[in-house]
C-alpha cells in the first residue's frame, strides 16, 4: 500500500476515479506525457494482467489519488480492474473526482 497512489479508502469503502482526462493524460492523442512509443500500451496491458488500474498522474501524491479516466473508459481495462469490479459488485462506493490541472511530474 502506498498512500500516494492508493485509489481505495478501506475505512470508508470508497474507490476514487477521475471524471475526465487530466490535462496531459496518457490516453489523450498526441503523446502529451512524452512517453516512449508503445509505453501506454505496455502500461495498460500490465495493469490489466494484474487486475489493476492506472492511477491518474495528476492525482499522485494528492489526498485523493484516483483511477485514470482514460483507463476506466478502456473496455477491457474497466472489466479487469479489481477495484472497479468491487464497485460494480456493490462492495465499494465510487467517488468521482476532477483531476487537478498540472503537467506531468
Amino acid at each position: 500500500m502506498n498512500p500516494a497512489t492508493d485509489v481505495a479508502d478501506g475505512p470508508t469503502g470508497v474507490v476514487r476515479q477521475c471524471t475526465v482526462l487530466c490535462d496531459t493524460c496518457i490516453y489523450r492523442p498526441g503523446d502529451l506525457a512524452h512517453l516512449a512509443p508503445g509505453r501506454v500500451q505496455e502500461m495498460t496491458q500490465a495493469a490489466m494482467a494484474d487486475e489493476g488500474h492506472i492511477v491518474c498522474h495528476a492525482t499522485i501524491g494528492t489526498p485523493t489519488p484516483a483511477i485514470c479516466a482514460g483507463f476506466a473508459r478502456h473496455p477491457i481495462g474497466a472489466a479487469r480492474s479489481l477495484a472497479l469490479r468491487i464497485v460494480r459488485a456493490g462492495g465499494a462506493v465510487l467517488q468521482l473526482i476532477t483531476p487537478p490541472s498540472k503537467g506531468c511530474p
